[in-house]
């Protein structure tokens, strides 16, 4: 499975088995978020037992409490730190996918109560709940290519294609309030439009669109 083939198949899933990650998926996981920590200054940790992570009311209603792992995502407290986490932990959470795994990411859950290594001046920003799910999750109401890029028919295949690939990007309450640009020198821009978790978002959607618009170029 290849990365444009996990956007595609990767939904939020959370109800879980109680089956454990197998160890050298295990590894595997560990072995990326290490690469993805020292390239993105990030200190995110997977977390075999999610202990009582998701043990309060609402996250036991939304089925959570069953997720047996869990990443969570840290880092050092600056002005950019949220953005970097949706990017870098999307990455973690495709891997998952490619590896059978299915995962959740999660913004209501105990802090006091996620098992993780937090230094002076980190800040956890969001948890993502990770295992074998019940079952492989489904597709939610998406927006058109048009409501987030206006004018996205005049615009190079890869940046279409690419588009494509972040609307599928996950995304709070599935609200994509986010928009995607292409200026006359090339450059592409993301707006956030604000919401909870807008930030996190906005790094997920753009790691949607990496991945999508480096596949259509690579085709060329």
């Amino acid at each position: 499975m290849d990365v444009i083939q996990a956007i595609r198949e990767r939904h939020s899933v959370r109800n879980y088995s109680d089956r454990k990650i197998e160890a050298d998926k295990a590894e595997a996981i560990r072995a990326k978020i290490g690469e993805l920590n020292r390239e993105g200054n990030l200190h995110l940790q997977f977390l075999e037992d999610a202990g009582k992570t998701f043990n309060r009311l609402m996250s036991r209603a939304m089925g959570l409490g069953s997720a047996p792992s869990v990443i969570a995502c840290v880092g050092p407290d600056d002005e950019d730190l949220n953005e970097r986490v949706g990017y870098y932990g999307e990455q973690v959470v495709l891997l998952a996918q490619q590896l059978g795994l299915n995962t959740c990411w999660a913004g209501t859950f105990s802090t006091k109560n996620v098992p993780a290594e937090i230094g002076q001046g980190e800040r956890l920003v969001i948890v993502i709940a990770i295992g074998y799910g019940q079952t492989q999750g489904s597709e939610h109401r998406s927006k058109t290519p048009e409501q987030v890029s206006p004018g996205i028919d005049d615009k190079p295949e890869w940046f279409r294609f690419g588009v494509e690939m972040a609307l599928l990007a996950p995304t709070a309450i599935n609200q994509q309030k986010f928009e995607i640009g292409l200026s006359d020198d090339g450059t592409v821009t993301f707006t956030d439009k604000g919401g909870a978790f807008s930030r996190v978002d906005l790094g997920i959607v753009r790691c949607h669109f990496e991945a999508g618009a480096d596949h259509m170029r690579s085709q060329e």
